[in-house]
């Protein structure tokens, strides 16, 4: 047969080698048509007598990433049109096509041929659940191999068998801990729990795949076979009776039940084991119809799944504008956060020149980053070589005439005009005309800061988050003379040091500190009425939030706190401050000496390790408590969530943020925004306009009028409008999924 995305070719022993390799793709993906092209070669391979076994591998570095881009999307769209016509015949219909993947991946490891997967690169998702139905499994032992069923961490759960064969091939507990993290397994690690049979080096990876073949590789799977048993055993003995209850307390501890597709996984799992394989297979299905109809999937789907991608690929960047191939970057400034962006962008394989005040202390920056490279191979996650090679890409220099060439600079000096001013002004001396200047500044308007600049038009904001080398997002700020060719190099640069960025319009804290600041405020305001603090940070992670807003003030560090509400005072007068913040945060640093996690005392005291921090006692005392019995914690988690989707929402009414995906994907890598709500503007829209206008007047009425709906949101409600319909990143396209 013909196809498009595979190649076949068999051998004289009769061994056939299906080979996935799609034309004009990076990666391998599903789609509809390679799903009718591996239907059509499972029916050739089963009636071939020629053919004694397959071996199935990836013509490309990965193996897959799953599924593609644009098949999500359209489900999602057909499926919202079906709905609108016929709602039980669109669940049905969402059904039959759920299980379509399932029930391909049944009829291959039925089909009386064995198959063989050969493992050469990442293999995530779908293309494992493929493998897992093949009835070998070999990976190479490549640094870059990862095998993962990461579905969770979109909102949804493996689909496509993956709750079934996982935990019938290794032990229950093992398959939940991975299936409801979506962590992700080295060869090694997957062959310990049984999910792959042998791991070799890549070379002989096809070979291998051959020889389990040979050697009479049965094309049966375990639990097809008379007398299965469980790994773990059964549900019902005396190791599931201890496994079941605390794996379900477990998952509500880490998650608060905000994830319907990791309670998902434990339902599929439990009724699965109890019933014969194929059966488990349609529990499968029916939750998966269940989980993709909820809000929290269509949500985290669309933002982190879909506009994630469409973002990381220069959705927003220019076009008509040749992108920018790096050759030199400059970085001055080489303290903690200028020497982490030397870090990521020589890991990048780009050049680095490293400037500070004097050699000495540009010196020190590139042994901040040989700090961060024995951290990495710690973590196995860089070798030697690859650390000799960083290191070797970065050039300290107390000279600004070092910069010339750079395509980029970045300065990133202290958080002071004057400062900046004249580092602007010493960069743009040596910099050839095409070049852009970025600053890495996470509170100065890039506008005002580009007054320094003699060309504005190549001056941009580059915002960056600490850790720079574990945090995804960069904001890209535009001053108001910022112009496409800076904005492209830009965006260009934050695709090759493998960021996520979001575009933003120019103002004060630009998008991100200005969300965050809503919540720490907002845990100012709790504790002022004497909530406990326990309280506080408690109902904030049960929100959905990773960290609690006093944790996270400590992170930043309270007298950085101090100095912006000062800041913010002297800028835009008293009333933009409340005096009662601007009196605790005092109480906190200038009478208590407490600045925060960096001087091991702040909301939280840092004791030496390993004792674990703690908040600090006396914090209680400050106030007068209230009874923690008549306290509504689901008010409270409602006064996060409200309050830093209304920020998000007063930045696109003022139009700093133009894009809802980018408002969603920044508030979620930024700072965290309760993940399952799909981010700070999905969370409006999941909720539905009117609904949340008519909350932020209740939590107005009780607890202030900086609850209060904005005007854009007040006429939303009364047209029962969407942001992601107002705003719609797709134009010309009515539906967006």
């Amino acid at each position: 047969m013909t196809t498009t995305n595979f190649q076949i070719e068999t051998d004289a022993e009769g061994i056939a080698l299906v080979t996935w390799d799609m034309p004009d793709k990076s990666m391998n993906v599903f789609t509809a048509d390679v799903l009718r092209e591996l239907d059509a070669l499972i029916d050739q391979v089963a009636g071939d007598t020629a053919i004694k076994g397959v071996v199935f591998t990836s013509g490309k570095a990965t193996f897959s990433g799953g599924a593609d881009l644009a098949m999500i999307k359209a489900m999602f769209t057909s499926q919202a049109e079906e709905k609108a016509k016929d709602p039980e015949a669109a669940v049905q219909k969402l059904f039959e096509v759920s299980g379509r993947m399932s029930q391909l991946f049944r009829k291959l490891e039925t089909c009386g041929k064995p198959w063989v997967s050969a493992i050469n690169g990442t293999c995530m998702g779908g293309a494992f659940e493929l493998s897992l139905a093949c009835h070998g499994r070999v990976a190479s032992n490549a640094k870059a191999v990862k095998l993962a069923l990461p579905e969770v961490k979109v909102g949804i759960f493996p689909g496509a068998g993956g709750t079934q064969r996982v935990p019938r091939l290794t032990n229950a507990q093992d398959a939940l801990q991975m299936m409801t993290t979506g962590q992700s397994l080295t060869p090694s690690r997957a062959k310990a729990m049984g999910l792959i049979h042998d791991v070799c080096e890549p070379d002989a990876l096809i070979e291998t795949a051959k020889t389990m073949i040979r050697n009479g590789l049965k094309p049966v799977q375990p639990w097809d076979e008379k007398g299965f048993k469980l790994p773990g055993g059964a549900v019902w003995t005396p190791a599931g009776a201890q496994l079941w209850p605390a794996a379900s307390g477990i998952l509500r501890r880490e998650t608060y039940g905000n994830y319907p597709g990791a309670v998902a996984i434990l339902k599929c799992v439990y009724e699965g084991l109890q019933v014969p394989f194929d059966t488990g297979l349609k529990i499968e299905q029916r939750y998966f119809t269940q989980i993709l109809q909820s809000t929290e999937a269509f949500s985290m789907i669309r933002s982190l799944f879909i506009s994630m991608q469409e973002l990381g690929k220069g959705a927003r960047r220019p076009t008509g504008v040749a992108k920018t191939k790096f050759t030199k970057v400059g970085i001055v400034g080489a303290g903690f956060m200028g020497a982490s962006i030397a870090y990521v962008t020589a890991f990048a394989g780009i050049p680095v020149v490293l400037i500070d005040r004097d050699l000495d202390a540009a010196n020190n920056g590139k042994a901040q980053v040989e700090a961060l490279l024995k951290t990495a191979l710690q973590k196995g996650k860089a070798t030697p070589e690859d650390a000799q090679a960083l290191l070797s890409r970065i050039t300290p220099s107390a000279a600004y005439e070092d910069l010339a060439g750079a395509e980029l600079v970045i300065e990133a000096v202290f958080e002071d005009r004057a400062i900046k001013r004249a580092v602007i002004e010493k960069v743009e001396a040596v910099l050839s005309p095409g070049a852009v200047l970025a600053s890495n500044t996470s509170t100065l308007p890039i506008t005002s800061l580009a007054d320094a600049a003699t060309r504005p038009a190549n001056f941009i904001g580059l915002h960056f988050f600490s850790p720079v080398e574990k945090m995804m997002l960069t904001e890209v700020i535009l001053g108001d003379k910022t112009g496409d060719a800076a904005l492209a190099c830009a965006l260009d640069f934050v695709a090759a040091i493998r960021k996520t960025p979001i575009v933003v319009n120019d103002t004060r804290g630009f998008f991100v500190n200005r969300c965050v600041l809503r919540y720490m405020s907002q845990a100012y305001d709790m504790l002022i009425e004497g909530v406990p603090p326990a309280m506080i940070e408690n109902a904030a992670r049960m929100a959905g939030m990773p960290v609690g807003p006093l944790a996270l003030n400590d992170e930043v560090a309270l007298d950085l706190s101090h100095k912006i509400l000062k800041a913010a005072i002297a800028d835009l007068g008293e009333k933009a401050v409340d005096p009662a913040h601007m009196t605790l945060i005092e109480t906190m640093v200038e009478t208590h000496g407490r600045t925060g996690r960096k001087g091991a005392k702040g909301f939280y005291d840092y004791p030496a390790k390993p004792a674990k921090k703690h908040l600090w006692p006396e914090l209680k005392s400050l106030y007068p408590q209230q009874n923690p019995d008549e306290i509504d914690v689901e008010e409270l988690q409602q006064r996060f969530l409200v309050t830093i989707a209304l920020e998000a929402a007063r930045t696109m009414e003022e139009g700093i943020v133009t894009d809802p995906r980018e408002a969603d994907v920044g508030s979620i890598l930024g700072f965290g925004f309760a993940p399952f709500t799909g981010g700070a503007i999905s969370y409006i829209d999941g909720m539905g306009v009117p609904a949340f206008v008519a909350l932020c007047n209740r939590l107005a009425e009780r607890h202030g009028e900086h609850f209060r709906p904005t005007a854009l949101l007040s006429t939303m409600a009364d047209s029962n409008d969407t942001f992601y319909a107002r705003y719609n990143p797709y134009p010309g396209v009515k539906e967006v999924a």
